[in-house]
This record gives C-alpha cells, structure tokens and sequence, in this order.
C-alpha cells in the first residue's frame, strides 16, 4: 500500500513538473490538430489521439521526458519531512555545507573589495559591441588577470571533507583499525568488490567491450561491427533508457554525440537555440566579476592541455552563458547546496535586496571549465554543447564540489576508494600512511575532475560512458583505486608523497577498461 502512494506521489510530482515544459505545449497542440484529420472518430476520440501521438513519434519524446525527471527527482521521503532533510538528509552534512558555502562567497567578496571590481555591472554601448565582434575568438583577448586568483582549489575543498565528522558516531565502535587508516572519517554505507561486480555486471571479462583491444570470446573486429549495428538501431528508436543501457559497454566514437544527448534527453530544437541565443545576450549586456574567474580557469587549465587547448573559444562562449543561465538553479532542489546572495549595491544587507550571484548559483573553481572541455570533441554547435554540458552538471558534476551523503556524492566516493584500497592493497596503503602520502591527497584532483584532463581523450569518453550508462560516478572511485593497484609495484618503493605523486603524475598512457574490469573482476576476494 505504501509503496502504491510513493509512486502515486511520484507520478503526481513528474506531472506537474512537465505541465509547465515546451514539449507540454507542443504535444497539446498536436493533439489538437490532429482531430482535424479523417481517421480520428468521435467515438474512439481517446485511443484514436493516443494512437495518433504514438506513431508521429510524440508518445516517445514524453518518454524520454518522463526518464530525464526520474533521474533528476528527490527520493521519495517522509510527507512531513522539512525541505531540507530532502536535499540532505544528515544535519552535520547540512550544516558543513553551509559554512563551506559561507567561506567561497567571503573569498569572492573579498576579491570584489581587493580587486576594486564590483560584483556585475552593465557593460558600455563601445564595449559590448566590441566584445559582440569578437565572440567567436575571445582566446585571443587577454585581459589583466595577474590579480585574479581561484576562490579556492580542489585540495582546499579536499581539508573540509577531511575535517567532516558525525557528532553522533562512536569511532571506537568501529570493527578494526583499518576504519582509521584513510583520511574520511564519516560511517557512510559503500559498496565494496562483491556488490560493485553485480552492479557493473556488464563490466565483467567475457563480456564484449569498447575500449578493450583483445576480447577473450569474440575478435574485437565483430564484436565492434555488430555493436555499432545495435547502437545505430538505439539511435533511430530515440530511447533514452534503450542508449543509457547500451552504453554501458562504450559508446562507438561516430554515435558517441548522439547517444549522450539520447540518454540527457537534450535537444536542439529552435527553442533552446533561441534560449542560448538569450544568454549570449546576457553575457554582451553585463560584465559579472565571476567571468574573470571563468577566464583565469581556462587560462590555467585548459589552455595548457595539449588535447583542449583549441577549444578555448568554445569554452569561454559555454560557461560565461552558463554563469547567466537560471534554469540552473532548478538542479538546487535535489543538491545539497544553497545558491549563494549578494545583497544589491547602495541597498544594505537587507534579505529582500539579496539576489543569486552568479545567476546560476554556481560559483566556479579551480579545474571547473574541465567539465566541459571533453564534451568540445563531440558538439562543435555551441548551443548543443551548451545544454549538453549543463545537464551533465545538473545531474552528476555538482555531486563532485559539493558535500552530501549521496552515493555519487565526493564525500562516499573519497571514502570508496580508500575502503577499496584498504580491503585489498592493505600492505601499499599502510606504506603510503607511513610515509605520510596518503592515497586521497594524490587521487582527489582526479576523482573533482572526473578524471578530466589526466587521461587521454579518448580514454576519458570511455569512463564517462560509464557515468552515464550506470547514472553513477561511482566508477570514478574504482578507477582511482584500480591505477595505485595498477603501480602499486613502483609505489611500495617511494619514500615520500612527492616520489608518490612522481609516480603518478601521468596517466595520459592508461587504458581505462582494462584497469577497471581487473581491479573489479579479477581481484581475490
């Protein structure tokens, strides 16, 4: 009976949820047209416009839709739960979040204050029109950004999620001493090798793979032919749960952009060209202090990188229209996080003068444009890279700098991968604490990152594959154990956490699949 309400709630909630959305509108006015038409009778009025729906196409575009609001929904809880018990269900989560969050605003105000800068303003009739020439080529500007720093890099964010801790927890209960070994100190439920192999199943050796040169059961060259065949077919039936399923075993290269959009349910219709079109208008008429952040972030990271710095352009169109877009906000019902304020110049600090600054909620960081980079190799349509890129964010990257208990959360998968390392490389770990270089100060940068620009390219697409296929960054946490397991040889000898990071400062070379199947499927239990 319960469970006949939960779902009775959900559909109610998803309902409403596309009431207000364009494909509502869209399938409205089709419905109506459609009864112009000579086989719709009167009598079978209702099957006759379900039918009608159902073959030009529309019964499955709302599936999608209704797929895409299950993926972004709250779990379903107690109807008299405060709202922020949704967000966040643990109250010493809640409340490190919120003073991490206080923290990053006092960083950017004290910025605004330093640099003389102010928070936004409008930009002059000369300069929006010279920065309307030049969008297309704003890597080649180069501002004064000496005095801009990053309001704060992964390894500050990494001394929070150190300090974390449940006032309600007895350590001492714990079974074991390896519990103390690692750096997070939080009792979240993990899964460790046995429920990781049944829950990436389709990850297991026998199975056909792309991304893996030498199949045990079948030659590479037929297993890809016939693949590619099925994710051809994927496409054309426009499934999203049909392309997030197949693409647990890779993506093939040519269906890759297509595939990803399916599983996102992101279009490019005329209406979302409109909206980017918007934002770009936004970004010429206003000049924000964050768009300097943005700048200085491109400039430091993937401006240097060997495979993204030709698409400087495109990231500096993408995430300065994503600093304006409010739409983003939406993803702050399900997020742990609160948008930041800032209180109206001249106004005083009076909460009704505070506004969401950036308008997004979204202050970025040190690395945060390498969320987006990779994404350059598929969509070289901004608008498209655009909505692409923002229903990634919404729906796993903002897990990856904000602190929650959730499993995808980079609080559980910090504490994934040191169990993982603990449980079954328990002599490296221990030599790596010994001499203080801790596993989870090497790996962190790659785990915020999603391992963006550490891999190679192609290797990264593969990963995030995975991310997308299992709705999970879990893999992330596996992968970062799987590459000290996989140099754990050449780290038994290091003496320090420099000679350790020597070791591992390249990653360009690995191939994801193979690290990843090993550590899971041929690891002892």
């Amino acid at each position: 009976m319960e469970e006949g309400s939960e779902l009775s709630l959900t559909i109610a909630q998803i309902v409403q949820r596309l009431k207000g959305s364009h494909l509502h509108s869209q399938i409205e006015r089709q419905a109506k047209e459609c009864l112009h038409q000579p086989e719709i009778k009167l009598e079978s009025l209702k099957e006759d416009v379900r039918s009608f729906l159902k073959t030009s196409g529309w019964e499955r575009q709302l599936q999608n839709a209704v797929y895409r609001e299950l993926h972004v929904q709250l779990p379903p809880s107690h109807p008299v739960a405060p709202p922020e018990h949704l967000k966040e269900p643990l109250a010493y989560m809640r409340k490190t979040q919120a003073s991490w969050e206080k923290r990053v605003l006092k960083s950017l105000n004290s910025m605004s204050t330093e640099l003389g800068v102010p928070l936004a303003r409008m930009r002059p009739a000369a300069e929006q029109k010279e920065l309307s020439n030049k969008w297309n080529e704003m890597g080649t500007d180069e501002p004064d950004l000496t005095s801009v720093r990053p309001v704060y890099a992964p390894k500050d964010f990494l001394e929070v999620l150190i300090s974390l801790r449940n006032p309600n927890h007895d350590s001492s209960e714990d079974v074991g001493v390896r519990s103390h070994w690692g750096l997070i100190q939080v009792p979240l439920n993990v899964r460790d090798i046995p429920q990781l192999r049944q829950a990436y199943s389709e990850l297991n050796l026998t199975s056909g793979q792309l991304g893996i040169d030498d199949h045990a059961q079948i030659h590479p060259d037929m297993f890809e032919n016939e693949y590619v065949q099925i994710g051809k077919k994927v496409v054309l039936e426009q499934d999203s749960a049909a392309a997030q399923q197949y693409s647990r075993q890779g993506c093939p290269t040519g269906l890759r952009a297509d595939l990803w959009a399916l599983i996102l349910n992101s279009t490019n219709q005329p209406q979302d060209v409109m909206y980017y079109e918007q934002l770009t208008a936004g970004v010429i008429q206003h000049d924000l202090l964050v768009d300097n952040l943005i700048y200085k972030d491109v400039k430091l990271t993937a401006s240097n990188d060997d495979y993204y710095f030709v698409f400087e352009d495109f990231l500096y169109q993408v995430l300065l229209c994503f600093s304006r877009d409010t739409a983003v906000l939406e993803h702050f019902k399900y997020n742990s996080a609160t948008p930041p304020k800032s209180f109206i110049q001249g106004k005083g600090e009076d909460e009704e003068c505070a506004v969401v600054y950036p308008p997004n909620g979204v202050i970025p960081f040190h690395g945060f444009s390498m969320y987006v980079a990779p994404l350059c190799f598929l969509y070289n349509e901004p608008s498209k890279l655009y909505s692409v890129f923002r229903e990634m964010y919404s729906r796993y990257f903002f897990r990856l700098h904000s602190i929650s208990s959730s499993p995808s959360g980079i609080v559980s998968l910090c504490l994934q991968f040191e169990r993982l390392l603990q449980t079954h490389l328990p002599q490296l770990f221990y030599h790596l604490r010994q001499i203080e270089a801790q596993p989870l100060r090497i790996a962190f940068k790659w785990m915020v990152r999603a391992f963006s620009g550490y891999l190679s390219s192609d290797q990264l697409l593969l990963l995030w594959d995975r991310i997308l296929g299992y709705d999970s960054l879990e893999v992330v946490a596996v992968l970062a154990a799987a590459v000290f397991a996989f140099r754990a040889e050449n780290l038994m000898e290091v003496t320090s956490l420099a000679s350790a990071e020597a070791v591992l400062a390249d990653l360009s070379t690995l191939k994801v699949m193979p690290l990843i199947q090993i550590f899971l499927f041929a690891t002892a239990i």
